[in-house]
């Protein structure tokens, strides 16, 4: 199989499903958000020295790819799913939840607010975190003008939530205190 196809140098491409859409189509946007979200998401992998946290990124990374494909792909005129698509990840944002809860009581309480930085790991999910949060809003103006389920808007924002915990204590459980702001 031939990496390129040279079917999208005109400026379009092929949506899952069935039809062609101009490369700058808030769908294409949309689910291109979420692949870089995932590649930032994969950059801080390399950054991060917890296991648990390393096992948790690797989760999410699996249900950004189910996320991208399901904004990827052309929505079916009865509103169903189709059939072809792996179920949303549902059920994680109750678990990100979790997660959050369990890194807040590790973490002194929040009284000013949190620039990114710190340790190496830190940074790289505190700039994960902004990839998602650009990458929520590219799905929230999708959903202005297109089909997209509702979940994968709450996953996103759950999961931006969570990469800022995360951060906070990847320095934390390195000992380094959070970088806040200086008024």
């Amino acid at each position: 199989m031939k990496i390129y196809t040279r079917t999208g140098d005109a400026g379009e491409t092929m949506l899952f499903g069935g039809g062609r859409v101009s490369k700058d189509h808030p769908r294409v946007a949309a689910y291109g958000a979420v692949d870089e979200l995932n590649a930032a998401i994969g950059w801080a992998l390399t950054q991060i020295e917890d296991d648990a946290l390393l096992d948790r990124l690797l989760v999410l990374q699996h249900d950004l790819f189910t996320i991208g494909g399901a904004l990827a792909t052309v929505p079916r005129d009865d509103g169903e799913r189709h059939p072809h698509l792996p179920p949303l990840p549902v059920e994680r944002t109750a678990e990100m939840e979790r997660w959050i809860d369990e890194a807040a009581g590790e973490l002194p309480e929040l009284r000013e607010f949190v620039l990114p930085g710190g340790t190496p790991g830190a940074a790289a999910l505190h700039q994960a975190r902004t990839v998602c949060r650009r990458a929520e809003r590219k799905v929230v103006h999708l959903a202005l003008r297109e089909a997209v389920e509702e979940e994968v808007i709450v996953y996103l924002n759950r999961l931006g939530d969570l990469l800022f915990a995360s951060a906070r204590l990847a320095n934390h459980r390195a000992g380094r205190a959070d970088v806040t702001w200086k008024k």
